[in-house]
């Protein structure tokens, strides 16, 4: 069956830095798009950024983009997200899912997905 276990998470303080990691099984790994996604409590799910399978394009939010770096390993069947200079409204639950790019955006509409793992602010 298709998992996602997403790791990574933690406390951090504003302008601090996490890798989250998101191992993936029960698919073709390096035949799908990854792309990570943040929920907070009362709003829906967001997509963050993606990665393409076949060239390794990568999109992001603004709100990402020069702080965020995705990757993905495929001998790992893994997807990362690099996040530095982290801001309070960085803070949520962050998910990774497959089929995640929707032309240059990133598609929130995943077939599976995993518990999740939390980003939390500190002061």
């Amino acid at each position: 069956e298709v998992q996602f276990v997403e790791s990574g998470g933690g406390l951090v303080p504003a302008g601090g830095s996490l890798r989250l990691s998101c191992e993936a099984s029960g698919f073709v790994f390096d035949d799908y798009a990854i792309g990570w996604f943040r929920q907070t409590p009362g709003k829906a799910r967001e997509g963050i950024s993606c990665i393409s399978t076949f060239d390794s394009r990568t999109y992001y939010t603004d709100s990402a983009k020069g702080r965020f770096t995705i990757s993905r390993d495929s001998a790992k069947k893994t997807a990362y997200l690099q996040m530095n200079a982290l801001k309070p409204e960085d803070a949520g639950n962050y998910f990774c899912a497959r089929r995640a790019c929707l032309g240059s955006t990133v598609d929130n509409t995943g077939d599976h997905w995993g518990q999740g793992t939390l980003v939390t602010g500190s002061s």
